[in-house]
Protein backbone atom coordinates (compact mmCIF):
# COMPACT_ATOMS: atom_id res chain seq x y z
CA UNK A 1 0.00 0.00 0.00
CA UNK A 2 1.28 3.47 -0.87
CA UNK A 3 2.11 5.23 2.40
CA UNK A 4 1.42 8.64 0.83
CA UNK A 5 -2.28 7.71 0.55
CA UNK A 6 -2.45 7.45 4.35
CA UNK A 7 0.22 9.84 5.63
CA UNK A 8 0.63 13.41 4.34
CA UNK A 9 3.50 13.58 1.88
CA UNK A 10 5.60 15.87 4.05
CA UNK A 11 5.51 13.27 6.85
CA UNK A 12 6.50 10.24 4.79
CA UNK A 13 10.03 9.14 5.81
CA UNK A 14 12.44 9.22 2.88
CA UNK A 15 15.78 7.84 3.99
CA UNK A 16 15.67 7.11 7.71
CA UNK A 17 14.03 3.93 8.98
CA UNK A 18 13.77 3.55 12.76
CA UNK A 19 13.96 0.14 14.35
CA UNK A 20 14.65 -1.43 17.70
CA UNK A 21 17.45 -3.99 17.66
CA UNK A 22 17.91 -6.25 20.69
CA UNK A 23 21.50 -7.39 20.36
CA UNK A 24 23.10 -7.04 23.78
CA UNK A 25 22.46 -7.20 27.50
CA UNK A 26 21.93 -3.92 29.42
CA UNK A 27 25.08 -2.30 30.73
CA UNK A 28 23.15 -1.15 33.78
CA UNK A 29 19.92 -3.04 34.46
CA UNK A 30 18.42 -0.39 36.75
CA UNK A 31 19.14 2.50 34.42
CA UNK A 32 18.29 0.80 31.13
CA UNK A 33 15.47 -1.56 32.12
CA UNK A 34 13.83 -0.61 35.40
CA UNK A 35 13.72 3.10 34.53
CA UNK A 36 12.38 2.65 31.00
CA UNK A 37 8.95 4.13 30.30
CA UNK A 38 7.31 2.60 27.25
CA UNK A 39 3.83 4.04 26.82
CA UNK A 40 1.05 3.05 24.44
CA UNK A 41 -0.05 6.70 24.22
CA UNK A 42 3.11 7.61 22.33
CA UNK A 43 2.40 7.28 18.62
CA UNK A 44 3.65 8.91 15.45
CA UNK A 45 1.63 10.75 12.78
CA UNK A 46 -0.21 8.30 10.57
CA UNK A 47 -1.03 5.83 13.38
CA UNK A 48 -4.21 6.02 15.45
CA UNK A 49 -5.68 4.04 18.34
CA UNK A 50 -8.08 1.19 17.76
CA UNK A 51 -11.20 0.64 19.83
CA UNK A 52 -9.65 -2.34 21.56
CA UNK A 53 -10.75 -2.07 25.21
CA UNK A 54 -7.42 -3.38 26.53
CA UNK A 55 -5.50 -0.74 24.58
CA UNK A 56 -7.87 2.00 25.71
CA UNK A 57 -7.42 0.93 29.31
CA UNK A 58 -3.64 0.94 29.00
CA UNK A 59 -3.67 4.34 27.34
CA UNK A 60 -5.42 5.58 30.45
CA UNK A 61 -3.24 3.83 33.03
CA UNK A 62 0.32 3.75 31.70
CA UNK A 63 1.24 7.38 32.28
CA UNK A 64 -0.25 7.38 35.77
CA UNK A 65 1.69 4.23 36.60
CA UNK A 66 4.96 5.67 35.33
CA UNK A 67 4.50 8.86 37.31
CA UNK A 68 4.39 6.77 40.48
CA UNK A 69 6.97 4.13 39.51
CA UNK A 70 9.60 6.61 38.34
CA UNK A 71 8.98 9.22 41.01
CA UNK A 72 7.52 12.22 39.24
CA UNK A 73 6.47 13.95 36.03
CA UNK A 74 10.00 14.49 34.74
CA UNK A 75 10.93 10.87 34.09
CA UNK A 76 11.35 11.85 30.45
CA UNK A 77 14.64 13.45 31.47
CA UNK A 78 16.12 10.12 32.54
CA UNK A 79 18.71 9.06 29.91
CA UNK A 80 16.81 5.93 28.86
CA UNK A 81 13.64 7.95 28.20
CA UNK A 82 15.15 11.21 26.92
CA UNK A 83 14.64 12.00 23.21
CA UNK A 84 17.71 11.63 21.02
CA UNK A 85 16.86 14.76 19.02
CA UNK A 86 15.85 18.25 20.25
CA UNK A 87 12.28 18.28 21.48
CA UNK A 88 10.35 21.14 23.08
CA UNK A 89 7.13 21.06 25.08
CA UNK A 90 5.38 23.16 27.69
CA UNK A 91 6.43 21.13 30.73
CA UNK A 92 8.82 22.98 33.04
CA UNK A 93 10.14 22.60 36.59
CA UNK A 94 8.10 20.42 38.94
CA UNK A 95 9.11 17.46 41.10
CA UNK A 96 12.45 15.79 40.26
CA UNK A 97 13.37 18.18 37.47
CA UNK A 98 17.13 17.96 37.07
CA UNK A 99 17.67 19.77 33.77
CA UNK A 100 17.35 23.23 35.33
CA UNK A 101 15.58 25.21 32.58
CA UNK A 102 16.50 28.91 32.56
CA UNK A 103 13.87 30.43 30.26
CA UNK A 104 11.26 32.83 31.65
CA UNK A 105 8.34 31.18 29.91
CA UNK A 106 7.45 27.74 28.66
CA UNK A 107 4.48 28.57 26.46
CA UNK A 108 3.92 30.03 23.04
CA UNK A 109 3.22 32.46 21.57
CA UNK A 110 4.76 34.81 24.14
CA UNK A 111 6.21 38.31 24.19
CA UNK A 112 9.58 37.19 25.55
CA UNK A 113 10.64 34.96 22.71
CA UNK A 114 12.02 35.80 19.29
CA UNK A 115 8.88 36.09 17.19
CA UNK A 116 10.97 35.94 14.00
CA UNK A 117 11.94 32.35 14.70
CA UNK A 118 9.81 29.55 13.21
CA UNK A 119 7.64 27.65 15.62
CA UNK A 120 5.19 24.75 15.63
CA UNK A 121 2.08 25.41 13.59
CA UNK A 122 0.25 22.10 13.89
CA UNK A 123 -2.95 22.11 15.87
CA UNK A 124 -2.26 18.87 17.69
CA UNK A 125 -3.15 15.23 17.30
CA UNK A 126 -6.06 14.40 15.03
CA UNK A 127 -7.78 11.04 14.98
CA UNK A 128 -8.59 9.31 11.74
CA UNK A 129 -12.28 9.84 10.96
CA UNK A 130 -14.18 6.60 10.56
CA UNK A 131 -17.72 5.37 11.04
CA UNK A 132 -18.54 3.41 14.19
CA UNK A 133 -21.67 1.31 14.46
CA UNK A 134 -23.20 -0.89 17.12
CA UNK A 135 -23.91 -0.46 20.79
CA UNK A 136 -21.37 0.22 23.48
CA UNK A 137 -22.29 -2.01 26.40
CA UNK A 138 -20.52 -3.52 29.37
CA UNK A 139 -20.94 -7.29 29.34
CA UNK A 140 -18.91 -10.37 30.11
CA UNK A 141 -18.81 -12.70 27.09
CA UNK A 142 -20.13 -16.21 27.63
CA UNK A 143 -16.67 -17.60 26.90
CA UNK A 144 -15.40 -15.90 30.06
CA UNK A 145 -17.26 -18.53 32.06
CA UNK A 146 -14.93 -21.21 30.71
CA UNK A 147 -12.23 -21.17 33.35
CA UNK A 148 -10.47 -24.42 32.52
CA UNK A 149 -10.18 -25.14 28.78
CA UNK A 150 -7.19 -22.92 28.09
CA UNK A 151 -5.43 -24.10 31.23
CA UNK A 152 -5.98 -27.71 30.11
CA UNK A 153 -4.63 -27.05 26.64
CA UNK A 154 -1.58 -25.31 28.10
CA UNK A 155 -0.85 -28.16 30.50
CA UNK A 156 -1.14 -30.98 27.98
CA UNK A 157 1.09 -29.03 25.58
CA UNK A 158 4.04 -29.15 27.97
CA UNK A 159 6.78 -31.76 28.04
CA UNK A 160 6.85 -34.13 30.98
CA UNK A 161 9.58 -32.01 32.59
CA UNK A 162 7.51 -28.85 32.25
CA UNK A 163 4.47 -30.63 33.64
CA UNK A 164 6.63 -31.70 36.58
CA UNK A 165 7.57 -28.05 37.17
CA UNK A 166 3.91 -27.03 37.16
CA UNK A 167 3.06 -29.80 39.62
CA UNK A 168 5.93 -28.82 41.90
CA UNK A 169 4.91 -25.16 41.78
CA UNK A 170 1.37 -25.98 42.90
CA UNK A 171 2.71 -28.25 45.65
CA UNK A 172 5.12 -25.59 46.88
CA UNK A 173 2.58 -22.76 46.94
CA UNK A 174 -0.26 -24.81 48.43
CA UNK A 175 2.10 -26.12 51.10
CA UNK A 176 2.16 -22.57 52.43
CA UNK A 177 -1.64 -22.52 52.75
CA UNK A 178 -2.56 -23.19 56.38
CA UNK A 179 -6.10 -24.53 55.90
CA UNK A 180 -6.51 -27.99 54.41
CA UNK A 181 -10.00 -27.22 53.09
CA UNK A 182 -8.54 -24.46 50.91
CA UNK A 183 -5.83 -26.79 49.60
CA UNK A 184 -8.51 -29.34 48.73
CA UNK A 185 -10.65 -26.69 47.08
CA UNK A 186 -7.75 -25.81 44.79
CA UNK A 187 -7.32 -29.47 43.87
CA UNK A 188 -11.04 -29.67 43.06
CA UNK A 189 -10.45 -27.00 40.41
CA UNK A 190 -7.35 -28.77 39.08
CA UNK A 191 -9.48 -31.85 38.40
CA UNK A 192 -11.29 -29.82 35.72
CA UNK A 193 -7.93 -29.07 34.12
CA UNK A 194 -6.24 -32.48 34.22
CA UNK A 195 -6.82 -35.47 36.47
CA UNK A 196 -3.14 -36.44 36.54
CA UNK A 197 -2.16 -32.91 37.57
CA UNK A 198 -4.70 -32.96 40.39
CA UNK A 199 -3.50 -36.39 41.56
CA UNK A 200 0.18 -35.42 41.56
CA UNK A 201 -0.51 -32.24 43.51
CA UNK A 202 -2.69 -34.11 46.01
CA UNK A 203 0.04 -36.71 46.53
CA UNK A 204 2.62 -33.99 47.06
CA UNK A 205 0.38 -32.42 49.71
CA UNK A 206 -0.25 -35.70 51.47
CA UNK A 207 -3.93 -35.82 50.47
CA UNK A 208 -4.86 -39.45 49.94
CA UNK A 209 -8.39 -38.99 48.59
CA UNK A 210 -9.14 -36.55 45.79
CA UNK A 211 -11.97 -34.10 46.53
CA UNK A 212 -14.90 -33.93 44.14
CA UNK A 213 -14.27 -31.81 41.07
CA UNK A 214 -15.54 -28.23 41.29
CA UNK A 215 -18.76 -27.62 39.37
CA UNK A 216 -17.80 -25.48 36.36
CA UNK A 217 -19.98 -22.61 35.19
CA UNK A 218 -19.29 -23.75 31.65
CA UNK A 219 -18.27 -27.28 30.76
CA UNK A 220 -14.59 -27.18 29.78
CA UNK A 221 -13.61 -28.33 26.32
CA UNK A 222 -11.51 -31.45 26.07
CA UNK A 223 -11.02 -31.35 22.30
CA UNK A 224 -8.45 -28.55 22.20
CA UNK A 225 -5.29 -30.16 20.78
CA UNK A 226 -1.85 -29.88 22.34
CA UNK A 227 0.24 -27.12 20.80
CA UNK A 228 4.02 -27.25 20.62
CA UNK A 229 4.05 -23.45 20.48
CA UNK A 230 3.05 -23.37 24.17
CA UNK A 231 6.12 -25.29 25.34
CA UNK A 232 9.32 -23.47 26.23
CA UNK A 233 11.51 -26.57 26.00
CA UNK A 234 10.11 -27.57 22.59
CA UNK A 235 10.94 -24.08 21.33
CA UNK A 236 14.31 -23.76 22.98
CA UNK A 237 17.28 -22.14 21.23
CA UNK A 238 19.62 -24.15 19.04
CA UNK A 239 22.61 -22.12 20.23
CA UNK A 240 24.07 -20.60 23.39
CA UNK A 241 24.36 -17.01 22.22
CA UNK A 242 23.97 -14.60 25.11
CA UNK A 243 24.47 -17.32 27.74
CA UNK A 244 27.16 -17.12 30.41
CA UNK A 245 29.64 -19.72 31.63
CA UNK A 246 31.33 -19.76 34.99
CA UNK A 247 34.89 -21.11 34.93
CA UNK A 248 36.32 -22.17 38.28
CA UNK A 249 40.12 -22.14 37.98
CA UNK A 250 43.09 -23.03 40.19
CA UNK A 251 46.82 -22.49 39.92
CA UNK A 252 48.39 -24.93 37.49
CA UNK A 253 45.21 -25.52 35.48
CA UNK A 254 45.88 -26.82 31.96
CA UNK A 255 46.60 -23.73 29.85
CA UNK A 256 45.81 -25.49 26.56
CA UNK A 257 42.48 -26.73 27.85
CA UNK A 258 41.63 -23.28 29.19
CA UNK A 259 42.46 -21.64 25.86
CA UNK A 260 40.49 -24.17 23.82
CA UNK A 261 37.45 -23.99 26.07
CA UNK A 262 37.28 -20.19 26.27
CA UNK A 263 37.70 -19.91 22.50
CA UNK A 264 34.91 -22.43 21.89
CA UNK A 265 32.60 -20.52 24.22
CA UNK A 266 33.38 -17.17 22.60
CA UNK A 267 33.02 -18.60 19.09
CA UNK A 268 29.57 -19.90 20.08
CA UNK A 269 28.48 -16.37 21.02
CA UNK A 270 28.48 -16.91 24.80
CA UNK A 271 30.40 -15.08 27.53
CA UNK A 272 32.21 -16.29 30.61
CA UNK A 273 33.54 -15.16 33.97
CA UNK A 274 36.55 -16.52 35.80
CA UNK A 275 36.14 -17.62 39.42
CA UNK A 276 39.31 -18.16 41.43
CA UNK A 277 40.23 -18.97 45.03
CA UNK A 278 41.40 -15.34 45.25
CA UNK A 279 40.22 -12.58 42.93
CA UNK A 280 43.83 -11.73 42.09
CA UNK A 281 43.76 -14.72 39.79
CA UNK A 282 45.77 -17.86 39.10
CA UNK A 283 48.87 -18.96 37.22
CA UNK A 284 48.10 -21.53 34.50
CA UNK A 285 50.32 -24.48 33.63
CA UNK A 286 52.28 -22.40 31.10
CA UNK A 287 53.02 -19.72 33.68
CA UNK A 288 50.53 -17.22 32.27
CA UNK A 289 48.73 -15.23 34.96
CA UNK A 290 44.94 -14.95 34.61
CA UNK A 291 43.11 -12.32 36.66
CA UNK A 292 39.84 -13.51 38.17
CA UNK A 293 36.47 -11.83 37.77
CA UNK A 294 35.17 -13.11 41.10
CA UNK A 295 36.42 -14.79 44.24
CA UNK A 296 34.92 -18.22 44.82
CA UNK A 297 32.85 -16.90 47.75
CA UNK A 298 31.24 -14.28 45.47
CA UNK A 299 30.88 -16.36 42.32
CA UNK A 300 28.34 -19.11 43.04
CA UNK A 301 27.33 -21.42 40.22
CA UNK A 302 23.71 -20.19 40.45
CA UNK A 303 24.90 -17.02 38.68
CA UNK A 304 25.77 -18.90 35.49
CA UNK A 305 24.00 -20.96 32.86
CA UNK A 306 26.80 -23.55 32.65
CA UNK A 307 29.95 -24.23 34.62
CA UNK A 308 33.41 -25.67 34.07
CA UNK A 309 36.10 -26.52 36.63
CA UNK A 310 39.74 -26.59 35.52
CA UNK A 311 42.27 -27.48 38.19
CA UNK A 312 45.65 -29.01 38.85
CA UNK A 313 46.18 -31.83 41.35
CA UNK A 314 47.57 -29.40 43.90
CA UNK A 315 44.92 -26.82 43.10
CA UNK A 316 42.02 -29.21 43.58
CA UNK A 317 43.47 -30.24 46.95
CA UNK A 318 43.17 -26.62 48.04
CA UNK A 319 39.68 -26.29 46.52
CA UNK A 320 38.43 -29.21 48.58
CA UNK A 321 39.22 -27.24 51.73
CA UNK A 322 36.95 -24.35 50.64
CA UNK A 323 33.22 -24.92 51.35
CA UNK A 324 32.17 -22.45 48.59
CA UNK A 325 33.97 -24.55 45.97
CA UNK A 326 32.11 -27.66 47.10
CA UNK A 327 28.86 -25.69 46.97
CA UNK A 328 29.80 -24.44 43.48
CA UNK A 329 29.81 -28.02 42.20
CA UNK A 330 26.92 -29.47 44.21
CA UNK A 331 24.60 -26.53 43.46
CA UNK A 332 25.32 -26.75 39.73
CA UNK A 333 24.52 -30.45 39.82
CA UNK A 334 21.33 -29.92 41.87
CA UNK A 335 20.15 -27.26 39.40
CA UNK A 336 20.58 -29.70 36.49
CA UNK A 337 23.25 -27.60 34.81
CA UNK A 338 25.78 -28.93 32.34
CA UNK A 339 29.15 -29.34 34.03
CA UNK A 340 32.57 -29.70 32.40
CA UNK A 341 35.70 -30.54 34.34
CA UNK A 342 39.32 -31.49 33.85
CA UNK A 343 40.36 -34.99 34.97
CA UNK A 344 42.13 -33.59 38.07
CA UNK A 345 38.80 -32.36 39.47
CA UNK A 346 37.53 -35.84 40.38
CA UNK A 347 38.41 -35.52 44.12
CA UNK A 348 36.34 -32.34 44.36
CA UNK A 349 33.35 -34.08 42.77
CA UNK A 350 33.69 -36.86 45.32
CA UNK A 351 33.91 -34.38 48.19
CA UNK A 352 30.81 -32.60 46.89
CA UNK A 353 28.93 -35.90 46.95
CA UNK A 354 28.20 -36.23 43.24
CA UNK A 355 31.03 -38.49 42.03
CA UNK A 356 28.78 -41.56 42.06
CA UNK A 357 25.91 -39.73 40.33
CA UNK A 358 27.69 -38.28 37.30
CA UNK A 359 25.55 -38.47 34.18
CA UNK A 360 25.54 -37.45 30.53
CA UNK A 361 25.24 -33.81 31.61
CA UNK A 362 28.75 -34.00 33.10
CA UNK A 363 31.77 -33.87 30.78
CA UNK A 364 35.34 -34.81 31.60
CA UNK A 365 37.38 -32.64 29.27
CA UNK A 366 40.27 -34.49 27.72
CA UNK A 367 40.18 -33.30 24.12
CA UNK A 368 38.58 -30.98 21.58
CA UNK A 369 35.87 -33.51 20.75
CA UNK A 370 34.61 -33.45 24.33
CA UNK A 371 34.56 -29.64 24.33
CA UNK A 372 32.56 -29.56 21.11
CA UNK A 373 30.11 -32.07 22.53
CA UNK A 374 29.84 -30.07 25.75
CA UNK A 375 29.05 -26.83 23.88
CA UNK A 376 26.49 -28.59 21.69
CA UNK A 377 24.73 -30.17 24.68
CA UNK A 378 24.56 -26.79 26.42
CA UNK A 379 22.05 -25.66 23.78
CA UNK A 380 19.48 -27.63 25.82
CA UNK A 381 20.16 -25.18 28.71
CA UNK A 382 19.57 -27.84 31.37
CA UNK A 383 20.09 -31.60 31.64
CA UNK A 384 16.49 -32.46 32.45
CA UNK A 385 17.07 -36.22 32.69
CA UNK A 386 18.91 -35.52 35.94
CA UNK A 387 15.79 -33.93 37.37
CA UNK A 388 13.70 -36.97 36.52
CA UNK A 389 16.21 -39.15 38.34
CA UNK A 390 16.57 -36.91 41.38
CA UNK A 391 12.84 -36.47 42.09
CA UNK A 392 11.70 -38.68 44.93
CA UNK A 393 9.53 -41.65 43.80
CA UNK A 394 6.51 -40.87 46.05
CA UNK A 395 5.86 -37.61 44.16
CA UNK A 396 6.35 -39.09 40.72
Amino acid sequence: MDATKIIPEELVPVKRVGRLVLNKMPDNFFRETEQVAFCTQNIVPGIDFTNDPLLQGRNFSYLDTQLKRLGGPNFNQLPINAPKCPFAFFQQDGHMNFNGPTGRVNYEPNSWGDITQPRETRTGFKSFPHEVSGSTIRIRPESFADHYSQARQFYISQTDVEQMHIQDSFIFELSNVEREDIRKRMISHLRNVDEDLAQKVATGLGISTLPDAAIPKKTPRTNLPASDALSIIKNGPNNIKGRKFGFLLTDGADAGLYKTLTKAVSDAGATYELICPVVGGVDLSDGKHIIGDRKIDGGPSVAFDFVAILASKLGVTKLIQLPPSRDFVSDAFAHYKYIAYSPEVAPLLKKAGIADELDDGCFELNGDVDISSFIMKCCNLRYWDRERKMKSPPLR
